[in-house]
């Protein structure tokens, strides 16, 4: 009767965490933003050729010892970044789309989770030799894990973001 009593509550919390799921966000955005004290075509090439992106991305930077190829030819469409990691997993950064004001990459994750995000990226001239850089990221929280643990992945990655940023600015101001 005992075991019958847990099994009970087991399945009420169960489908009461999947009802929760089906009102949280399927997706996430975002958003990130900085002046940096250098021209537009400096700090674009800083982000759009892969040999400089691991010099400031957060993800290089946690000391995960993970295999990395770059790919294809320098701040062209096709260009790839791939990883494969023990901490960060495995997956793809490629080139979509560039114009002198704008990035967009597709982003890939193959594990720990399949899920594929856009980052996309705008560079406004911003005063004398200064630029503004935004960078964005979205992507889908698969029903129903994604979605409940959507909240921490969205402040995880928010953090992350702003060090980002913060390390991009970094290595172009120097």
């Amino acid at each position: 009767m005992t075991l019958l009593y847990i099994l009970a509550i087991l399945v009420v919390v169960i489908v009461l965490l999947l009802i929760i799921a089906l009102f949280l966000p399927d997706g996430y955005f975002i958003e990130k933003s900085a002046i940096i004290k250098k021209p537009c075509e400096y700090v674009i090439d800083k982000v759009a050729d892969f040999h400089n992106y691991i010099q400031w991305n957060p993800w290089q930077q946690k000391g995960d010892k993970s295999e990395s190829n770059i790919t294809g030819l320098s701040k062209r469409p096709g260009h790839k970044y791939s990883w494969k990691g023990s901490k960060r997993g495995t997956g793809s950064l490629t080139l979509r789309e560039i114009d002198p004001h704008h990035l967009h990459f597709d982003l890939e994750f193959v594990t720990p989770v399949k899920t594929i995000a856009r980052d996309n990226w705008l560079f406004e001239d911003w005063g004398s030799d200064e630029t503004k850089v935004t960078w964005q990221n979205f992507g889908a929280l698969p029903y129903p894990l994604g979605r409940l643990k959507g909240y921490m992945f969205h402040k995880n990655l928010n953090r992350q973001f702003t060090e980002g940023i913060r390390n991009l600015k970094k290595l172009c101001e120097r």
